[in-house]
């Protein structure tokens, strides 16, 4: 007796040695863990003149997150080193005096722009493949729609590391992160969406999913399209005062990662009502063969409200900042920062409900889903309709 209750205790400790974090580290980890301090202290070395305290800070904060990231999730590791490698040659093609007009890889591929259509290309047909996929469950369908949305997202990260140093080449006072115009964070918004989507897809199982957050992501493509072949949004030009500031850097590409997790979270909480209402007629219809669980799918909106609101909440304290810096005030009831403010307020109630309260199921899907609107109006509909002091991103 006492020998088999040793053998359970020893079985036990065994299993939760085996599901520590450190014990899952591999050496390409090691690898990984490595070539981000070398990259670190080499930018430490080159630019320690330039960089100020928060410079250090947001470098730091870069390195523990990508570390962190890429242990945790494998693939990460891989896109992350294609984009940087393909970008540093775009980058290096410009450096020795190369151009779209005389280089065809930078024609075709490494130019922002190419990027950019690529990128479009890869997430529309991905996003084919997904619909196909929810309706046949074919794995080879499947696998095919995360390998195009994967090479999409790429792209996108790509076109926009090449067009950060394109932003210098017209004239050096021009240059700037692309985030300053809504063709740019519209790009940003495509690969971001795409890119936490196959997060979730890999961590929750459930592939099934694109079926209803890529469609989204296609229409936010469709769009940019649109802002590029009519708006001409994609030509470079230089930034008004207001924009020229190093908290624009962290606060608008946070703002819009948070964006993407309140997407794909509001298009869950569709999904699992689509899905409740197929399990409840009991007809064993597609929705109910092809999606996950609701635990799993309330599981996965949780998850991804609770990033997307702690991104959202450093997000709008770094605007607070950058307003103080830029207008002499931390607040001043601009159309932006009111449904900045809404939208903030709306999320909270959703995260106290759930954690407080203890609501699940549907009724907070039915919260996920209308919360889409809230937050398209505070990205899109401000912009387009309302003025401001943010008027400055209008069409």
């Amino acid at each position: 007796m006492a020998s088999s209750q040793a053998d359970e205790s020893l079985a036990l400790t065994k299993m939760e040695a085996e599901g520590h974090w450190v014990n899952r580290i591999s050496k390409q980890d090691l690898l990984w863990f490595a070539g981000l301090t070398v990259a670190a202290g080499v930018l430490v070395d080159v630019f320690n003149s330039q960089f100020w305290f928060w410079q250090y800070v947001v470098l730091a904060t870069w390195y523990v997150t990508l570390v962190a990231v890429g242990i945790h999730w494998r693939a990460f590791q891989v896109a992350f080193l294609t984009v940087v490698s393909a970008a540093l040659l775009g980058v290096w093609l410009y450096s020795i005096g190369q151009t779209p007009a005389n280089d065809v890889i930078l024609c075709y591929v490494l130019q922002g722009y190419a990027g950019v259509m690529w990128m479009i290309g890869f997430l529309l047909a991905a996003t084919s493949a997904y619909i196909i996929y929810l309706f046949t469950l074919s794995e080879k369908v499947g696998r095919l729609a995360t390998g195009l949305t994967w090479v999409g997202v790429i792209m996108g990260f790509i076109g926009l590391g090449v067009r950060w140093r394109e932003t210098y080449i017209g004239h050096p006072d021009w240059g700037h992160v692309p985030v300053t115009n809504l063709w740019e964070v519209m790009v940003v918004f495509c690969a971001a969406t795409a890119l936490f989507y196959l997060y979730y897809e890999s961590r929750f199982k459930s592939r099934s999913l694109g079926a209803f957050v890529m469609p989204l992501v296609a229409a936010a493509a469709g769009f940019l399209i649109w802002l590029t072949f009519v708006q001409h949004m994609d030509r470079i030009a230089p930034i008004i005062p207001a924009l020229q500031s190093f908290w624009m850097k962290l606060h608008v590409p946070m703002m819009f990662v948070a964006y993407a997790n309140f997407t794909i979270a509001s298009l869950v909480g569709l999904a699992y009502l689509l899905g409740d209402r197929s399990r409840r007629s009991g007809g064993g219809g597609v929705l109910a063969r092809a999606l996950p669980s609701g635990e799993v799918m309330d599981n996965m909106m949780s998850k991804a409200i609770a990033l997307g609101f702690l991104l959202f909440t450093i997000a709008t304290i770094l605007g607070a900042v950058w307003a103080a810096k830029a207008w002499g005030g931390f607040w001043s009831w601009d159309p932006k920062e009111t449904w900045a403010l809404i939208v903030w307020l709306n999320y909270a109630g959703y995260l106290h409900a759930r954690t407080s309260k203890g609501w699940r199921g549907k009724q907070m899907a039915w919260w996920s889903f209308m919360s889409l609107w809230v937050v398209t109006f505070c990205f899109l509909g401000v912009n387009l309709f309302l003025s401001g002091l943010h008027s400055y991103g209008k069409l």
